[in-house]
């Protein structure tokens, strides 16, 4: 492909403006590409996540058009159920499914896309991206940032072997015929080469950050005085989605063994599908040392990461490198000093160890996890905050990732 200014249609569930996850950074990539004077378009469902709600402004529309960041986004309508199961959860990405059907059809009688861009997960959604590489002959790009089948299984969200098989087959299917394959991780690609994928085809595109924007700031000037908590006070911080990988029910328990420090606070800031068993579990186990608060909107999460002493990314054993926690990049630019749940040998393990830019921990495990509260509580960790820092300016910086990934494309 030509170094040239091309038309990039990019197609996936969750985008813009969605605060986290994957939503956020489908929107800045989009954004991005925009602003380096590319025409494009985005074939995405109305933002829900992690909230599991249809935002507001976006309610009781169905095939809708709006440009953001000169970016023209097609949503679809589709089902978001307010409790998640397995089941649930399939009909929702089914439901975006057939209604992004309707956008297909037309693009394929318009002008064509020079590069598709497929966000993983769901992964079958896909079919649709190559069956327009084949009748308009671009070039495709499947963007994994989550290996959700092999989560799905590794988390006992499913447990079918035989429907697992068929669909492992067809992802396997849907990545061959990939020009490209984007991942987060080294672990992430290491899973991806042993289904069979050539490595040749895979291209590193971790999630970013921009570090001009999150950088370290003063407590006072964070949100410590809207969470009426005093200066000198330690704040835990767990900020993000509230979900099954997470495993959070672990430290309700272990939050209830700090209850007799009255200068201990847990603060979750979040939304998700484990919210309100969580918030339950708190108030049943009488947590005054635990609050809950929404979503904070983006332009103040300097200030509420620099609210928090200890950030705590959590994630179960099997999640381990299938996933890469999107809040830490976040946390690693704010120059904070994070807790990390991660597997002896995983990429993310290996990462937080020779940087030493936070403190490990066993997943799963309330006394490992207590032990490593009781050790940021004793610890001077700002050295751990510098290379923290350090390490976000290093290689998390969105310019920097984004060109390099255009750049490999650009050379194939």
């Amino acid at each position: 492909m030509d170094k040239k200014l091309m038309r990039i249609l990019i197609y996936g569930i969750n985008y813009y403006p969605e605060l986290t996850g994957i939503g956020k950074y489908t929107g800045e990539m989009a954004s991005w590409f925009a602003q380096q004077g590319h025409d494009v378009s985005v074939f995405t469902a109305m933002p829900y996540y992690p909230e599991w709600e249809i935002h507001k402004q976006y309610r009781g529309k169905l095939w809708y058009k709006e440009v953001i960041d000169n970016v023209k986004i097609y949503r679809c309508p589709f089902y978001v159920p307010k409790r998640i199961n397995s089941k649930k959860r399939i009909l929702h990405e089914f439901s975006f499914l057939w209604s992004s059907s309707f956008r297909w059809l037309p693009a394929l009688f318009k002008k064509r896309f020079d590069l598709v861009i497929t966000i993983n997960p769901p992964f079958y959604i896909g079919f649709f991206s190559y069956i327009y590489s084949i009748f308009k002959k671009t070039v495709l790009i499947t963007h994994v940032q989550d290996l959700q089948i092999d989560a799905a299984k590794n988390l006992e969200m499913l447990s079918n072997q035989e429907a697992l098989n068929i669909m492992f087959k067809l992802e396997k299917f849907l990545l061959r015929k990939s020009d490209f394959i984007s991942t987060l991780t080294l672990g992430m690609k290491e899973r991806i080469i042993k289904k069979g994928i050539g490595e040749s085809k895979i291209i590193m595109l971790p999630n970013w950050v921009d570090t001009d924007f999150i950088k370290p700031i003063p407590k006072d000037q964070s949100l410590r005085n809207q969470f009426n908590i005093p200066i000198n006070d330690t704040v835990i911080l767990y900020s993000g989605n509230m979900g099954k990988k997470q495993g959070l029910d672990l430290l309700i328990n272990v939050a209830g063994q700090y209850k007799y420090r009255s200068d201990v606070h847990f603060i979750m800031v979040g939304a998700g599908a484990e919210k309100d068993n969580l918030e339950n579990m708190a108030r049943e186990k009488g947590l005054s040392n635990m609050k809950f608060y929404p979503l904070q909107p983006y332009e103040k999460l300097p200030t509420l990461l620099a609210t928090a002493d200890i950030h705590l990314v959590l994630q179960k054993k099997d999640a381990s490198d299938l996933v890469m926690p999107s809040k830490l990049t976040g946390i690693l630019s704010a120059g904070g000093c994070a807790i990390v749940t991660a597997v002896l040998g995983s990429s993310l393990y290996e990462d937080i160890r020779n940087h030493d830019m936070g403190i490990l921990c066993e997943p799963e495990s309330e006394q490992a996890l207590k032990e490593a509260i009781n050790i940021a509580l004793l610890r001077d960790t700002t050295q751990i905050k510098k290379n923290a820092r350090k390490y976000a300016e290093r290689y998390l910086n969105k310019d920097k990732i984004l060109t390099s990934f255009m750049s490999l494309i650009n050379k194939n």
